[in-house]
């Protein structure tokens, strides 16, 4: 039976375009901007904006220094305008810091208890990005003791909102009945809401409690494949391997062994034992030309973009 991975979901920098404070005028310009793409009006517009201490518009221009949209990039400019916003209060910043300190970037030093400071300050305003990293921090131990129902409580706040990491990994204690009684159908719920939204991890782990039928879910071969799928083809290792399995024994799809070898082959590329092991098993089946078929079909696919159905 497939098993169940991504329990905590990597952490990673979040912005938003909401932004409490006062409203300069070309804020809402220079925000619109950069939606649209046009960086170099967007920075004419927030860069006086931030001088003046504009908290809005120091997010967003600490948000185009790291990712170097409009400027060159430059993580320790990023992280001194969003330390401005966070001295203001901005939850958005407040979470930003805290993910520089837990890897170490932007020339601060690795420290789990500063982020975890920078993450407490944003989660008590109700952010939820901020109130998952919190909880993976209480999970793990890391800055904080380690507690498995502070955890649960905190993904719980976040999920409430209708964050998908948070409402993944509420799914998957409820799964582990870690920090809360073990209950495969609230699994299945929480799994559900996450996958909806796209949350790869969770589509994966749905499509694990159709096969098996549990959390109440029927026994269902067809759709634990449309969720298997769903995730293979945001290019998660685990889900093309569940993926390739389906199509090696022709459950819920028609058999095709070389469709599997590109699966496991694609899953192999990732680092996963169990995909290399698959490959292996499955290549001494096929002929060369098949095996062929199945590379060139690994080469042409990219992240993102649909899988094939077939090998024909």
């Amino acid at each position: 039976m497939p098993t169940l991975r991504h329990f905590a979901a990597v952490l990673a920098l979040l912005f938003s375009c909401i932004v409490i404070g006062t409203a300069y005028a070309g804020f809402d310009d220079g925000r619109e901007a950069l939606e649209k793409g046009d960086y170099a009006a967007a920075l004419i517009e927030l860069q006086p904006l931030a001088d003046q201490g504009h908290a809005g518009a120091q997010v967003l221009l600490g948000e185009m220094y790291l990712t170097g949209r409009g400027t060159a990039p430059d993580e320790r400019q990023a992280m001194e305008w969003f330390r401005k916003a966070a001295a203001q209060g901005e939850a958005i910043a407040q979470e930003n810091l805290g993910v520089m300190y837990l890897g170490g970037r932007a020339g601060l030093p690795q420290d789990d208890t500063k982020a975890v400071e920078w993450f407490r300050k944003a989660a008590d305003q109700g952010y939820a990005p901020a109130q998952y990293n919190l909880g993976n921090m209480s999970l793990n131990g890391r800055g904080v003791a380690q507690n498995d129902a502070q955890a649960v409580a905190l993904y719980r706040r976040a999920a409430e909102q209708g964050y998908p990491p948070a409402e993944h990994n509420l799914g998957f204690s409820y799964f582990n009945g870690r920090g809360v009684e073990q209950d495969d159908r609230q699994a299945v719920e929480w799994y559900r809401k996450a996958a909806e939204q796209g949350f790869a991890a969770s589509e994966n782990n749905l499509g694990v409690m159709y096969q098996s039928g549990r959390g109440g879910l029927p026994q269902d071969d067809g759709q634990a494949v449309q969720w298997y799928r769903n995730a293979a083809d945001q290019g998660v290792p685990d889900a093309q391997v569940n993926l390739g399995n389906m199509y090696r024994s022709g459950r819920g799809v028609p058999r095709d062994d070389v469709l599997a070898y590109m699966l496991f082959d694609l899953a192999a590329a990732s680092g996963d034992k169990t995909a290399a092991d698959n490959r292996v098993s499955i290549a001494e089946t096929l002929s060369l030309k098949q095996i062929e078929k199945a590379n060139e079909l690994a080469k042409m696919w990219k992240p993102g973009s649909p899988l094939p159905t077939h090998s024909d």
